[in-house]
């Protein structure tokens, strides 16, 4: 029995007959898939078989084949293969030992995101007191079990009127870090300035809208989540961005020049609510949630009084359960919206793609009175009668229970005077 205890059972035959003994024991589901086949003395090949099988073994009596016990067997790939977090807690046990409970163990992260060399890990983990015993020896044991150089913890994002995030640095010199999202290069230090993966359906859009020789206005630029699609890929010939935080300033100014498009874009720092300019925008991005309302005079001035253009809307709309969906307008009024019809698009939701979602009553409600306030403002900006349009309804994800970031497509045209 002691033997038993390191060895394993295994059919030992020639090689030409290898192939035909592992299909055979594959079906029967007697191959042991937690060692790898080992050769034998005699030129042969053993096949690791299940010992508690040993009873079922029925060979055909074409493949000669030998019982042998292999001594200190290898362990097969996928035996050796852990996730992250399986080698994160057992690198934390070890680091433990005997102190290890079961409330450490709820303690200990399953989820991360990684920024390069960087873990961003979660507020709510490694809360518990016999953490801060073991010093820099816990972050460094991290580090090394996820394979990082530096660590860094989220806190609440602070309420300061720039989402400011709470993160703590845990390992390393500093917190900046470069993400990709499309071929764009974003750089941003993340104990300063928040990044938005959950935006990457919009950025992908954004990114495809024709926008050649346009100049845009991007009121709440942060880091460039939509300035640089809008000039990388959508070939936009110039853009104001304006941004009132000045960490995500010089993290928008590392951007431009990282992605090649410094030239083509103008940084307003500052409330863009006093922003100066006026008559310059054929395109305008209103990236704020949960609400860009107050931004919405300065997009109307900025727009070009004799063109007019397109304004893209960000806001959290609440929906009430149990509701009949319908479809948005068509390229024109809101008079133009179907009752029974469903968008051609999918639908972002807490991450999961929902096929065939429809526009929903309080979504539609909310552009329609989002389009006549506009063109209000439009007209008594300019004294003259303004027509707005629906052009499309984005559904970018799940934002809270029954509340959806939306962004509503509004095209705003002068009335030529007849």
């Amino acid at each position: 029995m002691a033997a038993r205890d390191v060895t394993t059972p295994a059919l030992a035959t020639g090689r030409r007959f290898a192939q035909r003994l592992r299909e055979h024991l594959e079906e029967e589901r007697l191959l042991d898939g937690h060692y790898r086949l080992q050769q034998v003395p005699g030129g042969r090949v053993a096949l690791p078989v299940l010992e508690e099988k040993l009873d079922q073994l029925r060979l055909p009596l074409e493949m000669p084949c030998e019982l042998v016990w292999i001594k200190d067997p290898v362990p097969s790939r996928a035996a050796r293969w852990r996730t992250p977090a399986q080698k994160l807690q057992e690198a934390l046990r070890q680091l433990l030992g005997e102190s290890w409970s079961e409330e450490l163990e709820r303690d200990v992260p399953r989820a991360w995101q990684r920024h390069g060399d960087l873990v961003l890990l979660s507020g709510d983990c490694f809360r518990a007191a016999p953490w801060e015993k073991l010093g820099p020896a816990l972050w460094e044991t991290v580090a090394s079990a996820l394979g990082a150089q530096r660590l860094a913890r989220r806190g609440r994002v602070l309420p300061d009127g720039m989402r400011s995030p709470s993160v703590t640095l845990l390992l390393g010199q500093d917190g900046w870090v470069e993400h990709v999202d499309n071929g764009i290069r974003y750089t941003f230090d993340v104990t300063k300035c928040m990044f938005s993966p959950g935006n990457i359906t919009e950025k992908l859009r954004v990114a495809s809208l024709p926008c050649s020789g346009e100049v845009l206005v991007d009121l709440y630029a942060g880091i460039g989540y939509f300035t640089l699609p809008y000039l990388v890929h959508a070939a936009a010939a110039f853009a104001h961005a304006c941004e009132w935080n000045g960490h995500a300033v010089e993290a928008l100014r590392r951007n431009l020049a990282l992605n090649g498009v410094r030239d083509r874009c103008r940084i307003h720092r500052g409330d863009c609510r006093r922003l100066e300019l006026r008559d310059v925008a054929d395109r305008v991005n209103l990236g704020l949630i949960p609400s860009s309302e107050e931004g919405w005079p300065v997009a109307c001035r900025v727009l070009k009084k004799d063109t007019g253009g397109v304004l893209h809307i960000h806001h959290n709309v609440e929906t009430l359960p149990a509701q009949t969906p319908v479809l948005p307008a068509e390229q024109g009024s809101p008079e133009g919206a179907s009752s029974d019809g469903e968008m051609q698009h999918p639908v972002k939701d807490s991450g999961k793609e929902i096929l065939g979602a429809r526009i929903r009553p309080e979504w539609q409600r909310w552009a329609e009175a989002t389009a006549a306030r506009i063109q209000g403002l439009l007209a008594e900006l300019h004294g003259q009668p303004w027509c707005t349009s629906i052009l499309h309804i984005e559904v970018v994800k799940s934002y809270a229970p029954h509340v959806h970031h939306l962004v509503l497509d509004l095209e705003c045209r002068p009335v030529l005077p007849t």
